[in-house]
């Protein structure tokens, strides 16, 4: 299928040193918001990505909460941190927008995790789009049309690779099939076994 309109892809968008300067400020926010593991909302059953935020408000899913915004660390209860002029930049650069976003979550992908096929839809305003960046080992990115179990088309992500879902495809349903260990060593100083860094930019409020 050929992806819904509005679906922009950057292949090798960031370059070594740009990857690893902004592996650098992400560690940054992680030292200030340790990742946390969201729960499914009717299960309580934990994903399989772990997960935190910065900016002005972040993402959450637990068993009582449901998916939301919030201004707070679930676990530490501290405001999240400020987002970093780099990622801020890469908005710029892609989104085609001139508001900025309010919100970065941070995705940490292992070896063995997954996302499945979903919608972006806890935001109120869907006109800005959503911009997705990825580091470390490639993964294996699904993306449908606005109904779910329709048609999909799977692209692979390498480490740098930005992708923005704006237009009719900011409501497309998209997933993470899987993740190829070994592809990068981008993360390896801070995991040993590699995996998935996804930051994914989007207004919120």
């Amino acid at each position: 299928m050929t992806a819904p309109a509005g679906f922009r892809e950057h292949p090798a968008f960031l370059d070594g040193a740009a990857q690893r300067a902004l592996l650098t400020d992400i560690r940054a926010v992680v030292a200030d918001a340790p990742f946390f593991r969201p729960e499914m909302p009717r299960t309580g059953r934990p994903m399989s990505v772990e997960m935190t935020s910065c900016g002005a408000v972040g993402w959450v899913s637990d068993r009582t909460g449901g998916y939301r915004y919030q201004l707070t660390h679930p676990v530490i209860g501290k405001p999240w941190p400020r987002m970093p002029d780099s990622i801020v930049a890469i908005w710029r650069a892609v989104a085609g927008d001139p508001r900025l976003p309010d919100a970065c979550l941070v995705n940490h992908y292992a070896p063995a995790a997954k996302m499945g096929l979903h919608r972006d839809e806890d935001e109120q305003d869907f006109t800005a789009p959503v911009v997705s960046i990825s580091l470390g080992d490639d993964c294996r990115f699904r993306i449908g049309g606005l109904e779910r179990g329709g048609p999909t088309r799977s692209l692979r992500l390498t480490s740098g690779d930005v992708v923005v879902l704006g237009g009719a495809s900011r409501l497309a349903y998209h997933g993470v099939d899987r993740i190829y260990p070994g592809t990068s060593t981008l993360l390896r100083d801070w995991f040993p076994e590699g995996g998935r860094i996804n930051l994914t930019l989007r207004r919120a409020t």
